[in-house]
């Protein structure tokens, strides 16, 4: 299972970014969903996860209100959709599959991808 993350860039605060994650090599069916980030000298944290049925989400605090998790389970691809970014949204953000269809710990999370830098400028 291969996880291939994009849609980070620069930007400035206030503005927005849209990342995706596409999963190949298996399928996202019956598995949560999470995004991470990981910003210099912090330690990796969970942002947004949603259930396999999307009928359930988290976020982290620190977005809430601001960050958005979506998925396509037929194009075996997950959403962040990242509004009024502030520069402490900076980091590295990476996607992962969890090995039920449900989770929010780190050890939920079996297949990350390789990370999508975002930066936001003040």
């Amino acid at each position: 299972v291969q996880l291939q993350a994009s849609g980070g860039g620069l930007v400035q605060a206030g503005g927005f970014l849209r990342l995706s994650c596409v999963v190949s090599g298996g399928t996202i069916n019956g598995r949560g969903m999470g995004w991470f980030r990981r910003a210099p000298g912090n330690e990796r944290e969970l942002v947004a996860a949603i259930s396999w049925t999307a009928d359930i989400t988290y976020y982290a605090d620190s977005v809430k209100g601001r960050f958005t998790i979506s998925r396509d389970n037929a194009k075996n691809t997950v959403y962040l959709q990242m509004n009024t970014l502030k520069p402490e949204d900076t980091a590295v953000y990476y996607c992962a599959t969890g090995h039920t269809g449900w989770g929010t710990g780190q050890r939920h999370y079996d297949y990350w991808g390789q990370g999508t830098q975002v930066t936001v400028s003040s």
